[in-house]
């Protein structure tokens, strides 16, 4: 086959699990993330800022479809990550945290303010230094709204060019559609920084019993929690739409990771009814209609659905990249080719290179291009 290369998404970085630990004072470094394994070695207890949940572990090595994974070289040694990129075909990828995805569950503001000051340098040490290849996103505080800009503006000039966000703030704060925001998505437009939410982010809220990523028990549980983490990324998308604060700031624009791309046309559809037969009682009145922002402002990624190119070609809907979701096992890790091929073989080679490329390009323009040596028929 072919190489088909294409940038990425959506990815992760793996920090080393004492990153905030050996950084913090006692005090607050008893309050980051730690597992303890329950007896038997099937569950562990998570504790969390002064919360606990107890979570069943998973087995990756055993999958009913395909082989046994396999983890990459470049999980947690960044010097092994562009060689498995270059392996896979994969040139330019976002880089979401995985230990920071936490983040959005500590109570504590002093807490939330150091661990992602520690993190963002951590990432341009590692990640940024490492490769212009490699754009790892900016965490941010979603507790205090200035100690968000402070550290989002801090970024900006150590060559950020996203923040990560959770779908959900913390339960202590406003929702996204609150105006308790606006400064942070003024502030990020004036940055030029992308606001990057992630599914599957939702915080930890013990006193309503949530837990993070887990809505279903028993029969299909595993399939229906993979599946409602799809849905909290789209409603934060409505909030963004709905609340106008995408209408007031035209220049900023919204990432959504991992979450799929075909949903976007039917979002549109939804949030243009309820605006139009409600218009009465809709506030606040917006400039463009929601499909106009949507399809403008909002880009997705997706990583198998054959569906999301369906969606370009026949929806109107263009604002998509593909993701691998390095390491991730759900991620195309080991297949990537075979993904690659599978989607984009056969169509129409300006949409491909528009999924593959273009749409990544729009939002990360300072990001390297493929070089000409490395593109063949199918590679720019």
């Amino acid at each position: 086959m072919n190489k088909i290369w294409s940038n990425s998404g959506d990815s992760h970085f793996i920090e080393p699990d004492d990153l905030w630990s050996k950084h913090l004072s006692k005090e607050l470094a008893e309050l980051t993330p730690r597992a303890v394994k329950d007896p038997g070695g099937l569950t562990e207890t998570v504790y969390v800022d002064g919360q606990s949940f107890q979570r069943r572990l998973p087995n990756p090595t055993q999958r009913e479809f395909g082989e046994a994974s396999s983890r990459a070289p470049g999980f947690n040694d960044f010097t092994q990550r562009i060689p498995d990129q270059d392996d896979e075909g994969i040139w330019c990828e976002l880089v979401f945290p995985s230990l920071g995805m936490w983040a959005a569950s500590f109570k504590t503001r002093e807490l939330v303010k150091q661990t992602a000051r520690i993190t963002n340098d951590f990432s341009v040490d590692e990640i940024i230094r490492l490769s212009p290849r490699l754009l790892p996103t900016a965490q941010v505080s979603t507790l205090d709204v200035d100690d968000a800009i402070e550290e989002m503006q801090r970024c900006a000039g150590l060559g950020f060019t996203s923040v990560f966000l959770p779908v959900v703030p913390h339960p202590m704060q406003e929702d996204w559609q609150h105006m308790y925001w606006e400064p942070l998505w003024s502030a990020m437009e004036e940055a030029n920084m992308v606001v990057a939410f992630h599914v599957g982010t939702e915080p930890v809220d013990m006193a309503n019993g949530q837990v993070i990523g887990v809505w279903f028990r028993g029969n299909g549980g595993a399939v229906l929690n993979y599946n409602e983490t799809t849905f909290t990324g789209q409603r934060a998308v409505a909030k963004m739409v709905a609340s106008g604060a995408l209408d007031r700031h035209p220049n900023l624009k919204v990432m959504l990771s991992e979450g799929g791309s075909t949903w976007v046309p039917f979002l549109a559809d939804r949030l243009e009814e309820g605006y139009r037969q409600h218009y009465m009682s809709v506030r606040p009145k917006l400039s463009r209609s929601p499909r106009e922002i949507l399809y403008s402002q909002v880009y997705t990624s997706f990583q198998h659905d054959q569906s999301a190119i369906i969606a370009a070609q026949h929806m109107g809907y263009t604002n998509i990249l593909w993701g691998s979701d390095y390491p991730h096992l759900e991620g195309t890790y080991g297949h990537t080719q075979e993904t690659l091929h599978g989607l984009f073989d056969g169509v129409d080679e300006a949409l491909s290179q528009r999924i593959r490329f273009g749409a990544f390009e729009e939002l990360f323009p300072s990001a390297p291009k493929l070089p000409a040596n490395l593109a063949g028929s199918l590679g720019q």
